[in-house]
């Protein structure tokens, strides 16, 4: 059993998906400590989170930024020499990353590095990789690279699913390493869906169920102005063709795109602040349709059973296209009104195919024993 246990995070995704591992871990009193990199540096992305979900304040909050989103070197760099510290003076025996990002990618750089010093450090750290084995085989995404560099340097990995698995097994990862656990968004959502209930956050924005719910952030994406402007004038197609508002909640960065590219939203387009999870949870609950470039809420939109298109050419999670919740439908706007005509006729019976819910405790029973 290892002395001590370390979770690295940093978005709103990964404080969601590691919220059933630190309770697990404080259900069992095991002896662990959140380091949260703070990627998201806006209070409604990130202290929200903590509270909503019931979870401690991190014992460390390092509130990383970069000067500049391409600047990624700069960004996981900082975070390489604060994760170092934190790991020399806490000496945990495993730390656990969490799917993608540039806190996944330091925390695991880290922590490889260090078991390589063990003579020098008598620190014996082994690294654990849960979401593991994604896989979208598009170069042009930081995740992909920081996902695939996580997996080759981690000792343990928690697949969400077989597929996912298998990706690992064919770039020559042995399969001791891989355990199949599903995934913890589904614990997650599980949980909050047992608290949720008709909240003030359709009343405050005037809503009936039915409303078609929108992201769109991704760097690849709401960093290209035509992009930009087709997606938004897709989500007024949307509108037109089928009377429903379509509800944006902006992120602060996309909402700066977007005054630096003149885009005006269309009629029908109701753009709105970062919310809570449990508020975006009810949101995603009670919407006709999402439309989203995001990872995770192709996920949430598949366990929840609403039907989803994908604003990207390609995807990591394809088991949400394979039970028939998601189509890929790229930024083109004719594809985005097509694809959701498609899935606003899709009977919402598929099967959740990322686990029982019970993600968190086979995690926590591997790396125990």
């Amino acid at each position: 059993m290892p002395s001590k246990v370390a979770i690295v995070a940093g978005t709103r995704p990964e404080i969601i998906k590691t919220s059933p591992l630190i309770k697990e871990l404080e259900s069992r009193g095991a002896d662990y400590f959140l380091i949260y990199t703070g990627q998201h540096y806006n209070y409604e992305m990130e202290k929200v989170f903590f509270e909503q979900l019931s979870l401690p304040t991190p014992r460390y909050n390092l509130g990383i930024r970069s000067s500049a989103p391409f600047l990624q070197g700069e960004h996981t760099g900082r975070m390489l020499i604060d994760i170092e510290k934190i790991i020399l003076d806490e000496k945990p025996g495993i730390v656990l990353t969490q799917g993608d990002t540039n806190s996944t990618l330091a925390g695991s750089l880290t922590t490889r590095k260090l078991a390589t010093t063990a003579p020098f450090t008598n620190i014996n750290v082994m690294l654990g990789h849960v979401e593991a084995g994604l896989r979208s085989y598009d170069r042009t995404m930081p995740e992909e690279a920081n996902r695939i560099i996580a997996d080759h340097l981690s000792d343990f990995l928690f697949a969400p699913t077989q597929r996912a698995a298998d990706n690992m097994l064919k770039e020559g990862i042995h399969r001791s390493r891989i355990s199949v656990t599903g995934n913890t968004i589904v614990d997650a959502l599980n949980d909050a869906v047992k608290t949720s209930s008709r909240n003030e956050i359709l009343d405050k924005l005037g809503l009936d169920r039915g409303y078609v719910l929108a992201t769109f952030h991704r760097q690849e994406n709401a960093d290209v102005r035509e992009k930009f402007s087709n997606v938004m004038g897709a989500f007024g197609r949307v509108h037109n063709k089928f009377g429903k508002p379509v509800v944006y909640p902006v992120h602060p960065r996309s909402r700066k795109l977007m005054e630096r590219f003149d885009i005006v939203p269309p009629e029908g387009v109701v753009l709105i602040d970062p919310i809570g999870f449990m508020e975006f949870l009810k949101l995603e609950q009670e919407a006709s349709l999402i439309l989203t470039d995001s990872g995770g809420v192709q996920e949430e939109s598949c366990v929840l059973r609403v039907p989803c298109v994908t604003l990207r050419e390609n995807t990591e999670r394809p088991e949400t296209i394979d039970v028939g919740a998601n189509i890929l439908a790229g930024t083109d706007p004719d594809k985005i009104v097509e694809c959701a005509d498609i899935m606003m006729e899709r009977k919402r019976n598929w099967e959740n195919p990322f686990g029982d819910g019970k993600s968190s405790k086979k995690i926590v029973d591997i790396i125990l024993r």
